[in-house]
């Protein structure tokens, strides 16, 4: 049996990624951030040392919820995304 990746989103590799999954797609657009400038907010916390399966040891949050919404902001500092 292959160990869990602590490094990667959930929607990479869980059950639960799948509903982390539906639910960034169920906020409504005008809530949501373009496809580009998720990419963009998850390519920085894929490369963050606060990420842990999935989820930022900072404030605790699923990180590919955070991303996906307009109004949130990375709690490390604002200006990273």
């Amino acid at each position: 049996m292959t160990k869990p990746c602590h490094k990667c989103l959930l929607g990479e590799n869980s059950d639960i990624g799948k509903h982390i999954q539906e639910y960034v797609l169920s906020i409504p657009a005008e809530e949501k951030v373009t496809d580009t400038e998720y990419q963009r907010r998850l390519d920085i916390c894929k490369n963050c040392s606060h990420l842990l399966d999935g989820m930022c040891i900072l404030c605790g949050c699923y990180v590919e919820v955070r991303a996906a919404k307009a109004k949130q902001h990375c709690v490390k500092s604002v200006d990273v995304w």
